[in-house]
């Protein structure tokens, strides 16, 4: 089931909204809803790190090249 919902957003970004639907041939809608589902993966992962990082600091894993030397 969809949802419907409303925000209040700065002019500027509605005007910036408007004009990349238009580049795109996209509704605003769309934009907004693809935004927010990449936020939520942005989070989500970034959630997942911050569990993680002390057992891969145990493991002296600090950057991604740790991690491909490892794999």
């Amino acid at each position: 089931m969809e949802k419907i919902i409303t925000i209040r957003i700065p002019d500027e970004l509605d005007i910036e909204l408007i004009r990349i639907s238009k580049e795109q041939d996209r509704p605003v809608s769309s934009l907004v809803r693809d935004s927010l589902k990449q936020y939520i993966k942005i989070y989500r992962f970034r959630r997942l790190r911050e569990k993680l990082m002390p057992f891969a600091e145990a493991l002296f894993i600090i950057t991604d090249e740790d991690i491909y030397k490892k794999i």
